[in-house]
C-alpha cells in the first residue's frame, strides 16, 4: 500500500448526475433474503401490488425532491418483460467512471443479474462518452460476487476501494476490479451484533470528500479497524463514527451528490436521518445540506436504502 497518498484532482467524489431506475414489480426478494439481514420478513406477507404502489410513492416522491434542488436525474422505467424485485437498486450491477469506463458486476441472486440492461448504457452514450465496458459478469459462473458500489465504497479522489467480504464480495473479483480500474482496494470483514456478515459495505459506511460515516465496531478484528481508520484519516476525512443500531436505520447508506450549482447535498432516508444524534447531524451539516426522504417500504422490503437507488453518472460529456 501506498503511505502517502495524493489525491486525483481530474475526479472529483461527487457528482450532479444520477442514473435511478423506476419499479414496476418491487417486492420482498426470497433470492436476496437469505444473505441480507436487513430485509425485514413481516414485508414478505405484504401483497406484492400494495409494496410496488407504496414503493413507487417512495420513488417518485424521492425524485421529485431531488429534482427540484437541482440534482441532474437520469430516470429509466424497470420492465416488467422479467421479474426483478430490486432493479430500483440499479448501484449493485453498474459503475460509470469519469475514465470513459463502464463495469458491470457479477450478482449473487439470480434474479438480480437480469437487471442488467445494455440499453440503459446505450441511451448514455447519447450524451456520455464511454471508452470501455469492462464485464465482470463472467465471475457468477463460479459462484463469486461483486456487487457494485452496495460491495464497494468507493473513494473516487484517491481510487481506494473499500470493501467488507462476505458472501456478495468475493476477494477474486476485486482483484480484477483493482486490475480494470487502477483502485487500490482495501479489504476488511465487518459483522453485526449476533456476528453475521454484513451483506454490503454501503450500508455501514459512507465516503464524502472530506469526511466519511462509519461503523468501525462492525469491524471486529482491531488490526483492520485500525487499517481502515489510519486510511481515511490519511485521506483527510473527518470521521463521523455511527452505532450498530443506526446501521440497522441506515445511517451508512447515505450518498454525497451536488447540484447544477455544485452545491453538495448528503442524501439518506428519512429512517437514518432519524437515527442520527444532534451532533452528528451539526458535523455533517458543515459539510453537505442533509436531505432525507421516507423511504420505509423500499427499505424493509428490499434491505437497502437511499444510496442503493443511486448509480453515480461519472462519464465524461460528450
Amino acid at each position: 500500500m501506498r503511505s502517502i497518498r495524493t489525491s486525483s484532482q481530474v475526479q472529483p467524489q461527487s457528482t450532479s448526475r444520477i442514473l435511478m431506475v423506476r419499479p414496476v414489480q418491487f417486492g420482498f426478494n426470497d433470492q436476496t433474503a437469505g444473505s441480507n439481514e436487513f430485509q425485514d420478513r413481516e414485508f414478505a406477507d405484504d401483497n406484492r401490488d400494495v409494496a410496488q404502489k407504496k414503493a413507487l410513492e417512495e420513488f417518485e416522491n424521492m425524485t421529485a425532491q431531488l429534482q427540484s434542488m437541482g440534482v441532474e436525474l437520469v430516470i429509466i422505467d424497470d420492465t416488467a418483460s422479467t421479474y426483478t424485485p430490486d432493479s430500483i437498486f440499479p448501484n449493485n450491477w453498474v459503475s460509470f467512471h469519469q475514465s470513459g469506463k463502464v463495469v458491470l458486476y457479477p450478482m449473487m441472486a439470480p434474479n438480480r443479474r437480469a437487471e442488467r440492461r445494455t440499453d440503459i448504457i446505450e441511451n448514455l452514450r447519447k450524451s456520455f462518452h464511454v471508452e470501455e465496458i469492462i464485464d465482470l459478469t463472467h465471475f457468477e459462473n463460479e459462484g463469486k460476487y461483486l456487487e457494485g458500489t452496495g460491495s464497494m465504497v468507493l473513494d473516487r479522489r484517491y481510487k481506494i476501494a473499500y470493501a467488507c467480504l462476505s458472501p456478495r464480495t468475493h476477494p477474486d473479483v476485486l482483484d480484477a476490479f483493482t486490475e480494470a480500474t487502477g483502485y487500490e482496494v482495501v479489504k476488511f470483514e465487518a459483522s453485526d451484533e449476533n456476528d453475521v456478515p454484513i451483506y454490503h459495505t454501503n450500508v455501514l459506511m459512507c465516503v464524502g470528500d472530506t469526511f466519511a460515516i462509519i461503523c468501525l465496531d462492525a469491524i471486529k478484528n482491531p488490526d483492520e479497524r485500525h487499517a481502515v481508520r489510519s486510511i481515511l484519516e490519511e485521506t483527510e476525512k473527518y470521521i463521523v463514527e455511527i452505532t450498530l443500531d443506526q446501521v440497522r436505520g441506515f445511517a451508512g447508506n447515505m450518498l454525497l451528490v451536488r447540484n447544477k450549482k455544485d452545491e453538495k447535498m448528503l442524501v439518506m432516508s428519512t429512517s437514518a436521518y432519524e437515527s442520527l444524534t444532534s451532533q452528528q447531524i451539526d458535523a455533517l451539516d458543515d459539510y453537505a445540506v442533509l436531505f432525507h426522504a421516507d423511504l420505509s417500504m423500499i427499505e424493509g422490503n428490499g434491505g437497502g436504502s437511499a444510496r442503493c437507488m443511486m448509480a453515480e453518472v461519472h462519464l465524461p460529456l460528450k
